[in-house]
């Protein structure tokens, strides 16, 4: 496989959150409670500022529903969501796993450094080192809870 800057712009997004942070310069009170990434609060803790994403930039919108194959090319889940650690980066990819037509699917968290992103023929692929059986056997997240 040649070198796409595309896929390689998706995974640092993925490891580096960028697309999902800003930093900002503060001083005194607001240095405590500013810094890259979402304020978690009702308060903006600095002024409003806009960013310009590249053709190579991931929006999660397209990352939803992308199929997980593991080595032997096997369809062995789908992203289902992602999750921002304290607003600040990318800390887990939800992947939707077992299950049939969206029934009895349960729900694993993935290490974004453990997933890689490619494109094949048009349509985009997540692939993982492991087997169905042990991503069904994962930790299971209790997705309901986050559901609202």
């Amino acid at each position: 496989m040649k070198f796409n800057p595309i896929i390689a712009g998706v995974a640092l997004s993925l490891m580096s959150g960028a697309a999902f942070a800003q930093t900002a310069a503060a001083t005194g009170a607001d240095a405590a409670l500013s810094g890259p990434g979402i304020t978690m609060g009702k308060v903006a803790t600095i002024p409003l500022k806009y960013v310009n994403i590249q053709d190579n930039d991931l929006v999660t919108s397209k990352l939803i529903g992308i199929d997980i194959y593991n080595k032997q090319d096997e369809d062995i889940g789908e992203i289902a969501d992602v999750v921002i650690g304290d607003g600040k980066s990318v800390i887990g990819i939800v992947a939707s796993v077992g299950g049939f037509l969206g029934m009895g699917d349960s729900y694993v968290v993935l290490d974004p450094a453990s997933i890689a992103l490619a494109e094949d023929d048009g349509t985009w692929k997540a692939y993982v080192d492991t087997t169905k059986d042990d991503l069904s056997n994962a930790p299971k997240l209790d997705y309901s809870k986050f559901k609202k």
